[in-house]
């Protein structure tokens, strides 16, 4: 006999008996699958929330690039603006004005502590 006759003969008894089951274990399959595969619900869902946070982060990206060109806008036509960083960055003044420099406080100018004075009949004691 041919094999496939004798597997035919073997399963075609078993499918029919256990037709039901099968049925039913296949659904599932096809749901577990549907829920949990690549293109499944919770893929889905995953897919929905990082084109949510892609679009918030175009959006924030989007209005900083327009501060910029706000930004680049004015050092180039605004007469206020480019004074400001002559004078801020560059140390320019208008003629007859004055610039005086302090020099900025910082942790190192702040009063050093004083050494405590032990002597060494002090350190005996101790």
């Amino acid at each position: 006999m041919d094999l496939r006759v004798i597997a035919l003969e073997r399963i075609l008894p078993f499918a029919r008996r256990h037709a039901r089951e099968l049925v039913i274990l296949g659904f599932l399959l096809l749901i577990v699958h549907d829920i949990f595969g690549p293109h499944g619900v919770l893929a889905m869902r995953r897919s929905i929330k990082e084109a949510e946070q892609i679009r918030q982060d175009l959006q924030r990206l989007n209005e900083e690039n327009r501060k910029l060109e706000d930004h680049v806008k004015a050092l180039k036509t605004d007469p206020q603006t480019i004074e400001g960083i002559a004078r801020d960055e560059m140390g320019l003044a208008r003629p007859g004005e004055y610039i005086f420099k302090l020099p900025a406080k910082s942790a190192d100018s702040a009063p050093a502590p004083q050494p405590s004075r032990t002597t060494p009949a002090d350190s005996s004691k101790k």
